[in-house]
């Protein structure tokens, strides 16, 4: 302000309007290169992923559930086992990395189990499957037949009043439940209903029909 005032002493009204003019633009060029400089074009939305249907006449490929874990796991014959999904309710529980397992070349599915589910669930192309259903008991506290007691129905095909330490011949030992199931409606349904005890799973296998 100081030198503004001694340029209007010095020049005059002139050249004071030629400096007002000079500033006045200078200010304009300002905001305008501000502007420029934070406002930026919205970018355009990335559409949602979704996993692609499946072609008619196609086939799914066999899913295989590892109840209670929470990694893959690749058997001995290289199928892949994916982690805990698909349950209704429940708890998952792990059992000791070296738990004996017997009747089985894979006893690590069967040291996790996922229990005290209702329901199991699996969309698939309509067809016929043949689905597995993998179970021992390794819980420690069940230790003869008749203590752990429950009925499930896989695809509306119900099973009363299992017992898996009975099935099996005792604990710490696999027993494979095969169940031919016909699909028509998209979704493979399980479901557990307990009678004695609580529902107990450790593997789900559900392989389409050739």
């Amino acid at each position: 302000m100081n030198r503004v005032e001694r340029l209007t002493l010095w020049s005059g009204g002139t050249l004071i309007s030629t400096f007002a003019i000079l500033l006045f633009a200078g200010c304009q060029s300002g905001k305008e290169s501000s502007g420029a400089g934070t406002a930026t074009a919205a970018a355009p939305a990335t559409p949602a992923m979704t996993a692609p249907a499946t072609p008619p006449g196609s086939t799914l490929k066999a899913i295989r559930i590892d109840a209670g874990s929470d990694t893959n796991y690749v058997d001995s014959e290289g199928n892949v086992w994916l982690p805990d999904q698909g349950f209704a309710d429940g708890e998952v529980v792990a059992r000791d990395g070296d738990l004996p397992i017997a009747n089985t070349k894979d006893p690590m599915i069967y040291r996790t189990e996922h229990y005290d589910m209702t329901a199991f669930s699996q969309n698939v192309p309509n067809g016929k499957y043949t689905v597995k259903l993998h179970f021992a008991e390794t819980y420690e506290e069940i230790t003869g037949a008749g203590q752990r007691v429950f009925s499930f129905s896989v695809g509306g095909q119900e099973f009363k009043d299992f017992d898996v330490y009975a099935k099996a011949g005792g604990a710490q030992r696999a027993d494979v439940e095969t169940v031919e199931a016909d699909i028509t409606n998209g979704v493979l349904n399980i479901t557990f209903t307990p009678n004695i005890q609580s529902p107990e799973i450790n593997g789900i296998e559900i392989i389409p029909a050739p």
